[in-house]
């Protein structure tokens, strides 16, 4: 199925769901009904989840637009492991459904629920502006988001996400992967190449002309705490992200987005981001949004051949915060 001469990310999601359910065991995760029928795959909270579920997972979250993988020999010496992105379509697999971008929340106090929801739930709900400047709302009878949280929502919260996607809550699946789990850590770093479109996006690049896209990153040991594992995957892409897009357009629009787009290029780049967290007193939306992107990028102009460098790794910051012993 397609919408208006688009692949329905929810439709391609389907077979990967399915494939996700039926190796649930081997995958270490697990699946469960709530009381009012939502489906809820658990992938760290109480079962150990893994590295593999955490690909499937990042693909889902894609709309089935994308491909992950690993390698054993990635940029980084001492953390070789890298997750690797790639995607032809990448606005839609990225902005259209990985990135996340549905708040969502239910209660107060320390009991209140919130939770980004992100995957190809959010281009039936279509509740954020960037559908309009995509053009693109989905159709779909079922529907499934990712949920970087470390409990289930209530099932008020369910209700909603079935309404707003105008889906029986029955045909509603929520993957829960918490940040501290190998499948939420996986999951996480899989949005190198998301954040590279999303930093695009802020900063006025076309959307239509970014044609096809690659990234990698290395994978950090998960961390227990919170805010130290949120810090690791953020760092992994902050400081050991790599990715190239091919664009149309002028060559100089394309050397303008490499200059602009790593993250060095932000106010607040050069601390672990834990650290950073922390001196913003834990509030995230003080932190400058143009941290978030690779650490090195090269933009290829398909008109003219040519290709452009900017940015560049940073081991000795990647080793603070993933806390390696020598």
């Amino acid at each position: 199925m397609e919408t208006l001469g688009r692949p329905s990310v929810n439709q391609s999601t389907l077979v990967l769901l399915d494939a996700l359910r039926a190796d649930a065991a081997r995958l270490r995760v697990a699946e469960e009904r709530l009381s009012n029928g939502c489906c809820v795959i658990d992938a760290g909270i109480d079962v150990p989840g893994g590295i593999e579920a955490g690909r499937r997972i990042a693909e889902i979250c894609m709309g089935g637009l994308g491909q992950i993988s690993f390698n054993s020999d990635g940029n980084i010496a001492r953390w070789p492991l890298s997750v690797n992105v790639h995607s032809s379509d990448p606005v839609l697999a990225c902005l259209g459904s990985q990135y996340a971008g549905w708040s969502l929340s239910h209660g107060e106090g320390k009991k209140a629920f919130h939770a980004l929801g992100s995957g190809p739930g959010r281009a039936l709900a279509g509740k954020e502006e960037l559908f309009d400047e995509l053009a693109y709302r989905d159709e779909g009878d079922a529907t499934c988001l990712v949920m970087e949280v470390d409990r289930r929502p209530p099932l008020e919260v369910t209700e909603k996400i079935a309404r707003d996607c105008d889906v029986d809550v029955s045909q509603l699946t929520l993957i829960l992967t918490p940040t501290r789990s190998l499948a939420g850590t996986t999951q996480v770093v899989a949005r190198v190449l998301e954040v590279a479109m999303h930093k695009a996006h802020s900063i006025g690049f076309p959307l239509h002309h970014i044609v096809d896209g690659a990234g990698s990153a290395p994978l950090p040991p998960p961390a227990p705490d919170f805010v130290a594992g949120m810090g690791r995957t953020n760092d992994a892409i902050l400081y050991g992200g790599h990715v190239q897009l091919f664009v149309n357009g002028a060559s100089n629009d394309a050397r303008d987005l490499a200059e602009r787009l790593p993250s060095s290029a932000s106010r607040d780049y050069g601390r672990p981001f834990a650290e950073v967290f922390k001196d913003y007193k834990y509030d995230f939306f003080e932190i400058d949004p143009l941290l978030f992107s690779p650490a090195r990028v090269i933009v290829s102009c398909l008109e003219s051949g040519d290709s452009f460098h900017a940015g560049a790794l940073d081991t000795e910051i990647l080793e603070r915060s993933f806390g390696g012993l020598r």
